[in-house]
């Protein structure tokens, strides 16, 4: 083993700080939803114990002036309209995300998603509107749209242990539709009468944010300062200034690293080795910045300020209202609580169900939901959490006794939703495993990340050839992690009867110069018929890879040593390592080890558990759509 290598602890170095962006975005919004019932505790406390000092507080004004010009907002609607901007350019970033690189680049489940949260935000507003007909109230229809993705996580950690991670995806999906369609609604129906010289000179303020994007600056301070002035422009105008961090977010490209941009960094980073200058260093940087999308450094960056402070500081400044009998008896007789607690628990779940299954019919099974319809159903009722969104769109639509009205059924549906949540996946649980299967999982195809089939012709293979699941690494023989992860793929082998193994050479020969050699090496042993044989020396000997090793290698498999050097010589096995390398780059893959887990990148620790998970997920799957 390469003493590059720390000791093995079942679970590479690698994996243990290299997530997907979408794993990092679940992960934060999961562990952020504590930090936000715990603001909002909080905030219920504050407000029952000292109600005045409460309203004084958040009532406090802030004044920012530079000469003559300057904003004036109370502390509440700097945390509404200031720091929730900056929240919602997060839910663009992630939006872009999936659009660029996630679920959402099939464009049919784009087509699923938009139908999803049109219909979960429709149903749940036609149910409000009827409750509160003749009522004065009706103003109120857009506190009753719109899920909390950091609560519904949050929901989904606690009540969908068991679920596949596909629903997890799925409702993430329909929580970005739906926030970009609040949004628009926001700024559409709950802005003040509009201004519209401020509003052209936001809208030319963001063209200019497009033309400097279109001419290739990175420089985050110049948007920075766009954005912000785009925002003054939009408080002035009269229409929400959230909107301009949401717009922002989404023209923020997303991509994978490309092999190209890392290996070009490595040259630079060998230059400032030779030469550690002041230059070299800001070089290095900047080249290892360009090598990842801004999209992800932006979401790394803000994130989890937006899940662990933008949002409980939004919590404890808007949840805080005087709960009593009498409050709460006039809540539940009121047609705003009982229209927000409705419209969530039932119109939430009936709206994505219906809405999903109506634009399956339609398409003629051209579009087919990712998941199994029980899967689509807890989503759905999970889906009932109205928390952020709906609080911001209440206290521009409500006030005084009507808001705190609006605010209690707010909190009932969050604990309703919570309870038919734990009922849906209660009754999945109970059904029988094949009818749990075609539940949760359904028969659509998932999304295949691999960028060339497995071939049994050209492929080494390991395990039977018709098994269900089929694994794929692309591994480099001189990589410590490859080698950590070695163990990690005998024990799964040994553990699944039914699992197929395929290596795919992906030699990093920019930081490992014998790499290229021992990939080789392995082709050459297969000419002989010994790949497998090859393989297990060289990641076992990860240290001993040079021209006379491989050569040392070779006479300890009892190999035609003649033969074996003059292919060697010939590199007869080079073109077989560059149609992996090919391969590779058809499917973005950039580093090692990568896995592949029936055609579907697995991101995160290529430990036992994390990949038998994979591996659990991928057969259950298999065998519905047998």
């Amino acid at each position: 083993m390469s003493s590059e290598a720390d000791d093995y602890t079942g679970q590479t170095a690698c994996g243990k700080n290299s997530h997907s962006p979408l794993r990092d975005f679940l992960q934060t919004e999961t562990g952020s939803a504590a930090v936000l019932v715990a603001a909002a505790v909080l905030a219920l406390v504050w407000a029952n114990s000292a109600p005045s000092g409460y309203e004084a507080f958040w009532h406090t004004h802030l004044s920012v002036r530079i000469g003559s010009y300057g904003v004036s907002l109370a502390l509440r609607e700097w945390v509404n309209s200031g720091l929730m901007a900056l929240f919602f350019f997060v839910v663009g970033l992630e939006a872009r995300r999936e659009f660029d690189m996630g679920e959402l680049r099939d464009r049919s489940r784009l087509v699923l998603s938009l139908a999803a949260g049109v219909g979960g935000m429709l149903v749940p507003i036609g149910i409000y509107l009827a409750i509160n007909a003749g009522h004065g109230t009706t103003q109120g229809w857009g506190a009753a749209m719109s899920t909390d993705t950091a609560f519904v996580l949050g929901v989904l950690a606690v009540v969908g242990r068991r679920m596949p991670p596909g629903l997890r995806v799925f409702v993430l999906t329909i929580t970005v539709v739906d926030d970009l369609l609040a949004l628009v609604v926001i700024a559409v129906a709950y802005s003040d009468r509009i201004n519209v010289p401020a509003l052209f000179v936001a809208v030319g303020v963001f063209a200019v944010v497009l033309l400097v994007r279109w001419l290739g600056v990175r420089r985050g301070v110049v948007y920075a300062l766009l954005a912000l002035v785009a925002w003054v422009a939009l408080l002035e105008s009269g229409v929400d200034p959230v909107v301009i961090g949401l717009a922002m977010g989404l023209i923020t490209y997303a991509y994978p690293a490309a092999r190209a941009d890392l290996e070009r960094v490595s040259d630079l980073f060998r230059l400032f080795r030779e030469q550690p200058t002041p230059e070299l260093e800001r070089t290095v940087r900047v080249g290892i910045a360009t090598a990842l999308s801004p999209n992800e450094r932006l979401q790394r960056m803000y994130h989890p300020w937006a899940g662990y402070v933008i949002v409980p500081l939004f919590a404890l400044a808007n949840v805080g209202i005087p709960i009593g009998g009498e409050q709460l008896g006039r809540a539940f007789t009121s047609p705003v609580t009982l229209g927000i607690l409705l419209a969530y628990v039932l119109g939430k779940p009936i709206g994505i169900v219906g809405a999903s299954a109506l634009a399956q019919a339609l398409s003629r099974g051209r579009l087919r939901i990712p998941v199994g319809w029980g899967t689509v159903a807890a989503g759905g009722t999970m889906a009932g959490v109205g928390f952020t969104v709906s609080l911001l769109i209440a206290t521009l639509a409500f006030s005084g006794a009507r808001l705190e009205e609006a605010k209690i059924g707010i909190l009932a549906a969050v604990v309703g939703s919570f309870v038919t949540g734990r009922l849906a996946t209660g009754v999945i649980g109970m059904l029988s495993r094949p009818r749990q299967l075609r539940a949760l999982f359904g028969k659509a195809e998932t999304i295949v990340d691999l960028g060339v089939p497995v071939g049994p012709g050209r492929d080494h293979v390991r395990g039977p050839h018709e098994a269900p699941v089929t694994v794929v690494e692309y591994g480099d023989y001189e990589c410590p992690f490859c080698g950590q992860a070695e163990p990690v793929v005998r024990e799964l082998l040994a553990d699944f009867g039914d699992v197929r193994y395929v290596w795919r050479h992906l030699p990093l020969t920019d930081v490992h110069p014998h790499a290229q050699l021992a990939a080789e090496a392995a082709e050459v042993a297969a000419l002989q018929g010994r790949f497998w044989d090859m393989h297990d020396l060289l990641i076992s000997h990860q240290g001993a890879l040079t021209l006379d090793d491989l050569l040392g290698h070779a006479a300890d498999l009892g190999l035609d040593l003649r033969r074996f050097e003059r292919d060697m010589r010939a590199h007869a096995g080079a073109a077989r390592v560059a149609e992996d390398v090919d391969s590779a780059d058809l499917g973005g893959v950039a580093g090692t080890p990568t896995f592949f887990v029936n055609g579907r990148r697995h991101y995160g620790a290529y430990d036992i558990t994390g990949l038998s998970e994979a591996v659990r997920a991928a057969r259950e799957r298999a065998a519905v759509a047998a």
